[in-house]
């Protein structure tokens, strides 16, 4: 089985926000693989890794990244591969704005796609969105999860009538 997505990390210390990523990627049935990888540690495999990504197979990329982020950048700066880039709220962040900000802010020609601080669920579904429009089966699946969402909140108004309160009219 070869991977279409790649999921990678500044550090393993990043993997409790980004196995987020692969539980979804995993439940769609999407091949993925994950790895860590460094902009500031270990440039030369992230420039190998982002140059060899599209002949290894990989279609998305999800970077995530904490502190000042550049791991998503740097691989969007060396692929023609969407880059969907997680701000990640690490143990040297400021509050997490650096991570947004750093992957956010990208120069124009460098696109990066950025969820939300920690959001790699979010990364893991807009991965499989990507690869739907190619694939009539992850579009399909992509379909039914989203036409379940709708009956997540159905039920959370069945729950919500039963909640009394004095002057609650509904």
């Amino acid at each position: 089985m070869q991977p279409k997505v790649s999921i990678i990390m500044g550090s393993t210390s990043d993997l409790g926000v980004m196995e987020k990523a692969a539980k979804v990627l995993n439940d769609f049935k999407i091949p993925f693989e994950v790895n860590a990888l460094s902009a500031h540690r270990t440039p030369d495999q992230v420039l190998d890794f982002a140059k060899d990504a599209y002949d290894r197979g990989i279609r998305v990329i999800i970077a995530g990244a904490g502190g000042a982020a550049h791991l998503p950048g740097v691989i969007a700066a060396l692929t023609p591969l969407p880059v969907i880039g997680v701000p990640i709220k690490a143990s040297i962040s400021i509050d997490g704005w650096d991570s947004i900000l750093s992957i956010l802010q990208m120069p124009p020609g460098i696109p990066v796609a950025t969820v939300g601080l920690d959001g790699a669920q979010n990364a893991g579904i807009l991965a499989a969105q990507i690869l739907g429009t190619g694939d009539v089966k992850v579009y399909e699946t992509v379909k039914t999860f989203k036409a379940s969402l709708a009956g997540k909140i159905s039920e959370a108004n069945e729950e919500l009538a039963t909640v009394k309160f004095d002057f609650k009219t509904n």
